[in-house]
């Protein structure tokens, strides 16, 4: 599943500066792709969903990085841990193995802080491309995503 506003090719992000247009874009991107993903958990049994060609890869090395991260504890996540300095450190150097893996690894995405909740204004936190996967990928294959399927299908 993938949702992309691929940049030019002559776009360099370190020069780039704050550009209001391009910021809105990036926005609009990230709102799409979480409506996508959204529909397709609640239309899909989404334990048997893969969203991307190394869901395996991906999870193995999130466990192995963050153990604290396993089984319930991914149901809710604690954003100020995740964004904290020594937290973006830790995300930044697991998300860069995969830069030259998954394509737009790093842009931006709406992530629910709790998996129990719909995508709203105080369950929703942006992160990157890499944390929605290995996040998402969890909650999955744990079967925590299918209680929104069953909710959607009336079960």
């Amino acid at each position: 599943m993938s949702v992309s506003v691929p940049a030019p090719k002559d776009f360099n992000a370190e020069t780039a500066g704050n550009l209001d247009d391009l910021e809105k874009q990036f926005a609009v991107a990230a709102v799409e792709h979480s409506d996508v993903y959204w529909n397709l958990i609640t239309k899909i049994k989404p334990s048997l969903l893969k969203l991307t060609p190394i869901d395996d890869e991906i999870l193995a090395s999130f466990y192995e990085s963050f153990p604290e991260l396993q089984g319930d504890n991914i149901i809710k996540l604690n954003e100020d841990d995740m964004k904290s300095a020594k937290g973006k450190e830790r995300w930044r150097n697991w998300i860069m193995q995969f830069e030259k893996k998954v394509d737009f690894y790093n842009f931006g995405c709406l992530l629910r802080a709790d998996a129990r909740g719909e995508y709203s204004e105080h369950n929703t936190m942006f992160v990157t491309r890499m944390h929605f996967y290995a996040v998402e990928i969890a909650r999955n294959r744990l079967g925590i995503n299918d209680k929104i399927w069953e909710k959607a299908q009336g079960k």
